[in-house]
């Protein structure tokens, strides 16, 4: 199948395998079946300095995270809830993201951004979802329509990554839907515009 967008989901657990990640790569994979090039960002790879905006240089480690964000049409990302928040090694790497300023498309812009929330309960996934959102909003990203919070209480996760619960993976599907079909839309008119001159010229 023809990759017709690139899709870059960024996970905020350090932890291998942790549940945050597995419902990160269930978009992912949907996004896959969609057509999409998709490139995981794990936890893992996350492991930053501190954002310092006076910093003058930036590790391999920042620029590999920033070169994989400028280059995507769509974004997801997850976090695990901690203590009712984001967590601090997601945060960071988002704060990194001001490096991007001065892009064609500065930070988030001109990309749908899905974010999923997963915690012990309710109330932390979604407020932590909601800080989510806010700091999506705040990088002058496009929120989908649709956020996804799931509560490891009620909702599991088998070794292999596969979803449990029938409403979350419909939900996660949901999700990875409307991050493809923004970025197929979105790009679109943007390859016509990139084009014209060709046409013209001939």
């Amino acid at each position: 199948m023809r990759q017709l967008v690139k899709v870059v989901g960024i996970g905020g657990s350090r932890r291998s395998g942790s549940r945050a990640e597995r419902a990160l790569r269930l978009v992912l994979d949907e996004a896959g079946r969609l057509g999409a090039e998709t490139r995981l960002i794990p936890g893992a790879d996350l492991v930053l300095p501190l954002f310092d905006p006076a910093g003058a240089e930036r590790p391999a480690a920042v620029e590999r995270l920033l070169a994989e964000v400028a280059a995507a049409d769509g974004i997801v990302i997850a976090s695990p809830v901690y203590h009712g928040g984001v967590t601090g090694l997601l945060k960071n790497a988002l704060d990194h993201l001001e490096a991007l300023r001065g892009d064609e498309r500065p930070y988030l812009s001109g990309r749908a951004v899905g974010t999923l929330a997963v915690g012990a309960g309710w109330q932390g996934a979604m407020t932590t979802l909601s800080a989510l959102r806010d700091t999506v909003h705040a990088l002058r990203g496009w929120n989908t329509p649709l956020g996804v919070a799931v509560n490891t209480g009620v909702t599991g996760f088998s070794p292999d990554g596969a979803c449990a619960d029938p409403h979350i993976r419909s939900q996660l599907a949901i999700m990875a839907h409307q991050v493809v079909e923004f970025a197929v839309a979105r790009r679109a008119p943007l390859t016509a515009e990139r084009a014209e001159p060709a046409l013209q010229a001939g």
